[in-house]
């Protein structure tokens, strides 16, 4: 990505809510539209456990700086991941042991394109042109049978173990994630959530609420998830971060020097 690219600015929101059930809230969400970071953790382990691991992660990245490259912002992003999970993994032992950690969800932007790096259940959405498309894909024990072909979507659905993660930050020695990465386009719409929302939204409804309510603003459509969730339930802590990309065109002095033959006509 060289300094004459596409870039974007960004509309950014977040809320979080403990929900009915929980004492207290082990997610942790940030946006920090500087480095171009937006990221949902959900932490598990219980108080002083959970909340730690979702901290840790989201205070870790808060000092990613300002990337010259999506490259370089990748490497930052993991590498303060890598100490943000040794810290997790050295407080579940001064705890006595047991599982400490906590799901990632996150989008990385530079210039014109994205990465999206992912552990556990919380999840990446894209709202573009009027369609939704889950960009992550769960790190879980439902999500592998059902890819295996062993289990079917309705079966799915009502599957006991369907919440046990097979993946997570602070639960082994180095972190793993699955990276997406692709190309950004104007107008478009990131949904970052854990699955405290996800259990009472499905796909189809949260693509209706976004394409009903293309011009209410993000703190507005954060607090009508987040609400709704709590109404139907709230047995999970609820966390929400929407961001829209804005393309922005190039000011003068950078036209001016990526077409010198047209310098004084512009």
């Amino acid at each position: 990505m060289t300094d004459l690219g596409r870039r974007f600015r960004f509309d950014s929101a977040l809320k979080s809510d403990v929900g009915r059930v929980r004492k207290i809230n082990e997610d942790s969400a940030l946006c920090l539209t500087d480095s171009g970071i937006w990221v949902v953790a959900d932490g598990m382990g219980g108080h002083a456990a959970g909340d730690f691991a979702s901290q840790t992660i989201t205070g870790m990245l808060e000092t990613v700086g300002v990337p010259v490259s999506l490259d370089d912002l990748k490497v930052r992003f993991m590498e303060r991941l890598s100490l943000a999970n040794a810290r997790i993994i050295a407080h579940a032992q001064s705890l006595g042991g047991g599982t400490v950690g906590a799901t990632l969800a996150s989008v990385l932007i530079h210039g014109d394109r994205f990465a999206c790096v992912w552990s556990g259940d919380s999840r990446v959405y894209r709202f573009r042109a009027g369609q939704l498309m889950q960009i992550s894909r769960d790190h879980t024990e439902v999500q592998a049978l059902l890819d295996a072909g062993s289990i079917t979507e309705d079966q799915a659905a009502n599957w006991p173990r369907k919440n046990v993660i097979t993946r997570a930050i602070g639960v082994t020695d180095i972190p793993q994630c699955d990276v997406v990465e692709d190309v950004l386009l104007d107008r478009d719409l990131f949904l970052i959530c854990s699955d405290g929302l996800t259990e009472y939204y499905e796909n189809d409804e949260i693509a209706s609420v976004l394409a009903a309510s293309p011009d209410t603003d993000l703190d507005s459509l954060c607090a009508q998830f987040v609400s709704t969730a709590v109404e139907r339930g709230g047995k999970d802590n609820i966390s929400v971060v929407l961001f829209r990309c804005h393309e922005t065109p190039p000011d003068r002095q950078e036209a001016l020097w990526a077409f010198p033959e047209f310098e004084g006509t512009l």
